[in-house]
């Protein structure tokens, strides 16, 4: 046992050396993680930036603007905005996507250099006449990860105040957006935790296996350090050092146990032990994603006489058509937390019929049906959220499926927004659990959670940096 503990305290003085500013860099670039994330665009922010729909301007149907396509077939996917100030349906058939504007039946499916122009000057709201523009030729910082290649070739728009807008050839749509001051917070935060550097980043593979092992290390060097401060301390020596030592192994037996999670949780991250795991039951999503879509099902309301159904509560920036068994929908939606469902017959209502809904998940699970149904009004163990912005009332459902498949269903969009199996209790728990401390009581009850994770956070920076301290003396030492 003696031998042991030397063993300990002497690879920790090395190891402790080697990693302390590591460790100190997780920790402080953490702090800016609790409310700095990493730049990317979602289908809000792009609601958040499109124009409000003008019915007055609508003059086609879906169908007829679809013909002017002369596509055989169906689309998959039929949706109604404001482009370059007018509304267009935007089919989407497979992985192909066109636009058919919706005054006049103009077809939209090349985006030259102008058209991309207005759109990225109305993204920023900055004069078209002030932006710079640069075709990429690889990947930056903001465009690594797989979304310069999902999408090349991409041309960065800038304007003097540090805006910056990408939109590809292809599409047209913005797919990144960046200030001058989110760029520099993302380089305290996220870019420094997940060492998310461009250089590196470029190479996934090796990328990973460096976040893996230093990860695996740190877990290991944080181990060494627990047990060797433990192996020191007796009630009655008490802590056997002073100064910078004495405090840097109090922190230890304080924050070390929290140093080891934060370090192998984060290793977790990654995926460092690849494990088949059964994913939910398919049958509900299968479900909810609707019927095969038809015009037909549609032609008893124009989106038109939607619109003017909902405009005088609602500024719709989205009109989707959605098809589930037997009945068919227009889904308005203004922001994520204002929609309205417009029936073909009927006036607007603020959410699906939840008996019906109830009852189309109930027989898409047949014969094995459900263990649990139930709406809920608050966040739980797996469905939460810190900044309140997942909806709530949701329908909850747990299948009698060999991995207990459970779903949260938003009854104002019939979609999902939350699910989980039994095997995924080790993301659940000693993923997310350990490393963000997703804990339902300390989100519900904010700044509790701020306040706990700033403590910790700041308890490890302090071990951190005590033991950067020892690490630079001990090392003085040994150099003369």
């Amino acid at each position: 046992m003696h031998g042991l503990k030397k063993f300990a305290i002497l690879c920790h003085r090395w190891t402790g050396s080697a990693f302390c500013v590591l460790f100190c860099w997780w920790f402080i670039s953490g702090m800016f993680m609790m409310y700095v994330d990493y730049p990317e665009v979602q289908d809000s922010d792009r609601l958040a930036h499109a124009q409000p729909l003008d019915a007055s301007r609508i003059q086609l149907t879906a169908d007829q603007a679809w013909a002017s396509l002369k596509t055989k077939g169906e689309p998959d996917e039929v949706r109604l905005r404001m482009f370059d100030g007018r509304p267009a349906y935007w089919f989407r058939l497979g992985k192909a996507r066109a636009g058919v504007y919706a005054d006049n039946g103009q077809a939209q499916t090349k985006f030259p250099p102008d058209l991309n122009l207005r759109t990225a000057a109305a993204w920023s709201g900055q004069p078209a006449a002030l932006a710079t523009s640069e075709l990429m030729t690889s990947e930056d910082q903001w465009t690594v990860g797989g979304l310069y290649y999902n999408y090349e070739p991409i041309t960065k728009y800038s304007w003097p105040d540090g805006q910056q807008v990408y939109i590809p050839a292809a599409t047209g749509e913005v797919v990144q957006s960046t200030t001058r001051a989110l760029r520099v917070l993302a380089y305290f935060g996220p870019i420094a935790h997940w060492l998310y550097f461009t250089p590196l980043r470029k190479n996934p593979q090796l990328w990973s296996r460096i976040v893996i092992w230093l990860s695996g290390l740190a877990t290991a060097v944080a181990l060494l350090g627990l047990f060797a401060g433990l192996s020191l301390y007796s009630p009655a020596r008490r802590i056997p050092f002073t100064g910078t030592k004495r405090l840097h192994m109090i922190l230890g037996l304080f924050f070390g146990f929290l140093a080891c999670t934060w370090a192998f949780s984060g290793m977790l991250s990654m995926d460092p032990f690849p494990v088949k795991i059964a994913g939910e039951d398919p049958r509900v999503p299968e479900a909810l994603s609707g019927e095969p879509f038809q015009f037909e099902n549609f032609k008893d309301k124009s989106p038109r006489d939607a619109l003017l159904q909902v405009v005088p509560f609602l500024l719709p920036r989205e009109l989707e058509f959605i098809s589930l068994p037997g009945k068919s929908f227009y889904l308005a939606t203004q922001d994520s937390a204002h929609t309205r469902v417009i029936p073909m017959n009927g006036p607007p209502a603020s959410e699906f019929d939840r008996a019906a809904l109830l009852e189309l998940v109930t027989k898409a699970t047949q014969p094995t049906g459900l263990s649990d149904a139930r709406f809920i009004t608050g966040y739980d163990a797996h469905y939460l959220d810190r900044h309140n912005e997942l909806p709530l009332p949701v329908l909850f459902v747990q299948l009698r499926d060999p991995q207990r498949s459970s779903f949260y269903i938003d009854p104002r969009t019939a979609r999902i927004v939350g699910s989980y199996s039994s095997g995924r209790w080790p993301e659940r728990w000693l993923y997310h659990g350990l490393h963000s401390i997703n804990l339902p009581w300390l989100y519900n009850h904010r700044p509790a959670w701020d306040l706990t994770v700033l403590f910790l956070m700041l308890g490890g920076t302090l071990l951190s940096l005590t033991s950067l301290v020892i690490a630079w003396r001990f090392l003085l030492r040994r150099t003369r």
